[in-house]
């Protein structure tokens, strides 16, 4: 066997050895370990902590905002529930008039209209700011959530040491594309695996941002450090999620996921605009991952195995290919040890994860493997060589027709006094025919996923 062979296979072993242990440990821990959330009903209004939803949005289609807002008025909440809707100085915003009007006259809903974009974070930050309830929940505008997410993520925060938790994610447009129902599928492996097993520890290192609900004390502590991230003396806007929850973390939060409290995303359908979101996302994780390291200390050594998995993993990945294809052209021997083990790997993973899901289309998520492969490793290791480049991706063809042009993210919340404020009836009330809706097929999409739970 020659040099490069030898490489090869002592490469991809080490990768299937350190999959294997980090997976099998994994699989152990995100084995359902809560029982059913309580029904919210059950409990007196007045013992339910107030809830502030926040939802920000930025050129936002309006069938799916109102979609978005329709199931967040629509909540079985006991308790006091309160909505800011954060225009981000979109450039579509008479477009979304007629939106903002339908919920105009629930006195629960309040508007914020930013002249500028600022970016995500800081239309979080305006709305935080001007809201009090007890719990914040950040909800993105492509976000539709079940009736009873808002009670069942409240009932988790009831342990005043939670500073932070999170539902399960799906995508609501899963059956558009091939490429959509793959990323469902990664959604409920990214949920019930990673999170749930984190969750065993009140460690979940990312709360998701399209739904996501914090404690209100916590968020007072650390909203300037949250406002104000910097990575090599650069403001760094995106990934406000992953880094929000590490923020809980270090301060001595616990954070948890809430299986049986369900919201639906819309995912990418093309592959170009996922490779960008996941560029943006490598770029957020491997920031944040660099604080996480001063917290595992502190944490359970699970939490230890899970950052080198997710770590190291992929880069064994990517070197089990490097030498399995330099193998092949420069001996025109072909890597089958590295071939195999990859291909078993993904099929036993597959399997698994079909029979935990009882799901038989958790099968068809090999196809992820060459994805992952050819596309997303390549795109990490981009991401790791342009780690300073703060570029939202997903943004650039918006940026030019808002008004202002590119916005400074050192804007403080002192210099937006220029935000229009709207709250209760102070528009008129116009409902529109023909909206996007959370009863129809969203709603039905969502009730299957609940029955579906382990």
């Amino acid at each position: 066997m020659n040099l490069l062979a030898t490489t090869s296979t002592v490469v991809v072993s080490s990768y299937a050895l350190l999959s294997a242990v980090y997976k099998t440990v994994q699989a152990f821990h995100a084995s359902p370990s809560h029982a059913p959330s309580s029904p919210t009903h059950a409990i007196r209004p007045e013992a339910m902590p107030s809830v502030d939803v926040i939802v920000p949005c930025f050129n936002e289609n309006p069938q799916t905002l109102s979609a978005c807002l329709e199931s967040i008025a629509s909540q079985d909440y006991a308790g006091q529930l309160h909505v800011y809707v954060v225009d981000d100085g979109s450039s579509n915003r008479e477009d979304v008039a007629y939106v903002h009007q339908d919920f105009a006259g629930d006195s629960r809903f309040n508007f914020i209209l930013l002249q500028k974009n600022v970016g995500k974070r800081k239309a979080q930050i305006a709305a935080i700011r001007r809201s009090s309830g007890d719990l914040v929940l950040n909800v993105d505008s492509d976000t539709i959530l079940a009736t009873d997410m808002v009670g069942k993520l409240a009932l988790r925060m009831q342990d005043t040491d939670v500073g932070a938790a999170m539902g399960q994610l799906t995508a609501s447009n899963r059956n558009a594309t091939w490429l959509t129902s793959l990323i469902d599928m990664e959604y409920w492996l990214a949920c019930n695996e990673e999170r749930a097993a984190q969750a065993r520890f009140g460690a979940v290192m990312c709360c998701c941002g399209p739904c996501a609900m914090y404690r209100r004390s916590a968020l007072a502590l650390l909203l300037d450090q949250y406002e104000a991230q910097y990575f090599r003396g650069k403001p760094s806007d995106f990934g406000e999620d992953r880094h929000l929850t590490i923020l809980m973390l270090k301060a001595g939060f616990r954070t948890e996921y809430v299986p049986d409290a369900y919201a639906a995303t819309v995912v990418p359908d093309k592959l170009t605009p996922y490779l960008r979101q996941q560029l943006r996302w490598a770029r957020s994780t491997f920031r944040d991952t660099l604080l996480a390291l001063r917290l595992l200390p502190g944490l359970d050594p699970y939490l230890t195995l899970d950052v080198i998995g997710q770590n190291v993993g992929p880069l064994l990945l990517a070197l089990s290919v490097v030498t399995g294809i330099a193998q092949l052209a420069f001996t025109c021997t072909v890597p089958w040890w590295t071939c195999v083990m990859i291909a078993s790997m993904t099929m036993v993973r597959c399997s698994v994860a079909a029979f935990r899901s009882r799901q038989l289309r958790f099968l068809a998520f090999s196809l992820h493997t060459p994805i992952n492969i050819f596309m997303l490793l390549p795109v990490k290791a981009y991401a790791l060589c342009t780690l300073s480049n703060s570029d939202w991706l997903s943004r650039k063809s918006t940026k030019a027709t808002v008004s202002g042009g590119e916005q400074s993210l050192k804007q403080s919340q002192e210099s937006q006094p220029d935000a229009a404020w709207l709250s209760g009836p102070t528009a008129p009330v116009c409902k529109r025919d023909g909206l996007r809706r959370p009863s129809g097929s969203d709603a039905a999409g969502l009730a299957a996923a609940s029955d579906r739970a382990d």
